[in-house]
């Protein structure tokens, strides 16, 4: 229910401040621009995709997600037939039944959450989605409501939105094609704002759920990994920009190949028919990518109608005016862009960053915020059109506010480090 009001309301709004621009300020052709423009045509005005292109984007993202989802599905079907999930649901079995009191011990819903978690970790979006939509699989089977989301359903995907992530491999990839000094100067910021985005997600879902968070073994695990967080900041302190990039290739790349590797080894010695499993589990991500195209394009038009009608731009000059009145610095205001878009689109995020890098040049204060925000956290509404899309929930109950809240925290944070690292 609160999907449907949020896109109406992306909808109505869109189409308002769209008319008022037209009939009030004689821009009598966006309507037109708003449903066939094309980004790529030089007589576009918007230089915005519109309603009909974005349809075609979504169908072309889904396929072109067919084949990750095969792969990955793949070799989750060999790990869980090989007996790895449930080794990996042992292992974190004593800290997430805590977290997740509804999942019985031992349940393969655990292993594929902590496939999920290890690829964002290491900034593997490809991969995090396969293993994220079979966890939410796991999870549906112990749903007693089919169609209204269950408390670890929330807990899991608020985790997951929140993006904790030690690798932003993407930002530093973009930042280095705009020849900035030092693309890997984000590295640190992010992975502190990911860390904070993400305990604010846990502690808001669980004063919902009401976990009890200040049991011995939440704390052990929180601490321990806030232990191994403040290692990796301090060791990657000490390396220079050209090091700092070869080191989180080594770690993103040589840790993804390591689990291929596993997961094959293991299949062998336990003589599982490797390749038969793995078509077993490839069948299943074509399915998966024909289901969620429906709701991928709901969501992407909604937001496209929202970013072609202005109402993006109305809202940062709105910001703005607000802190130049109260007279408080307004520079970080250049990359709320990418913070505003980001929960709606991880495209149009990245093009917002790129536009940034463009206009005020990729070693500018804005810039590098940018930067921050896009490698901080998932795009909220892209994970809740896939993820409860793929398992047919249509009542997200409180799902999406969390998500928003811990995506304020984290912009909030971000700004805050970014005014202690750049400014």
């Amino acid at each position: 229910m609160a999907l449907s009001r949020i896109w109406s309301a992306f909808i109505i709004i869109a189409i308002v401040v769209a008319s008022i621009k037209c009939f009030f300020f004689g821009h009598s052709d966006i309507f037109n621009w708003m449903v066939i423009g094309k980004s790529s045509d030089p007589l576009n005005p918007l230089k915005l995709d519109g309603i009909i292109e974005t349809c075609w984007i979504a169908v072309d993202l889904c396929i072109k997600l067919v084949g990750t989802l095969a792969l990955f599905m793949g070799l989750m079907s060999i790990a869980e037939k090989a007996g790895g999930i449930r080794l990996l649901s042992r292992i974190i079995g004593p800290f997430f039944s805590k977290l997740f009191p509804e999942i019985p011990k031992g349940h393969p819903s655990m292993g594929h959450m902590i496939m999920n978690f290890s690829a964002n970790l290491l900034g593997l979006d490809n991969a995090a989605t396969p293993f994220g939509i079979k966890a939410m699989e796991s999870l549906q089977e112990l749903n007693p409501n089919k169609e209204v989301a269950s408390n670890s359903q929330i807990m899991f995907l608020c985790l997951h939105a929140a993006g904790l992530c030690l690798i932003p491999v993407s930002v530093i990839a973009i930042r280095s094609t705009q020849n900035a000094q030092d693309p890997t100067d984000i590295f640190i910021p992010c992975l502190i704002v990911t860390f904070v985005g993400t305990m604010a997600a846990m502690l808001i879902v669980s004063f919902r759920q009401k976990i009890n968070l200040l049991q011995p073994v939440i704390i052990t695990w929180v601490l321990g990994i806030s232990a191994i967080i403040g290692l990796l900041v301090w060791y990657v302190s000490k390396l220079n920009a050209e090091s700092i990039k070869s080191f989180s290739g080594l770690l993103s790349g040589g840790i993804i190949l390591l689990i291929f590797l596993l997961i094959v080894l293991g299949a062998l010695y336990k003589k599982i028919d490797v390749f038969d499993a793995f078509i077993d589990g490839a069948k299943g991500g074509f399915e998966t990518a024909l289901k969620i195209i429906p709701y991928l394009v709901g969501i992407l038009v909604a937001v496209s109608m929202l970013r072609t009608s202005g109402t993006f731009d109305v809202v940062m000059s709105g910001i703005k005016s607000l802190f130049v009145f109260f007279g408080a610095d307004t520079k970080f205001v250049d990359a709320l862009p990418t913070a505003l878009i980001r929960p709606l689109s991880g495209g149009a995020a990245r093009g917002m960053m790129v536009s940034t890098m463009i206009s005020s040049g990729p070693d500018s204060f804005a810039s590098k915020l940018s930067g921050v925000f896009q490698g901080a956290s998932d795009t909220t509404f892209y994970v809740v059109a896939v993820y409860f899309g793929a398992v047919g929930i249509k009542n997200t109950r409180y799902a999406i506010g969390s998500m928003l809240l811990a995506d304020l925290v984290g912009v909030c944070t971000a700004i805050a480090l970014s005014y202690m690292f750049f400014a």
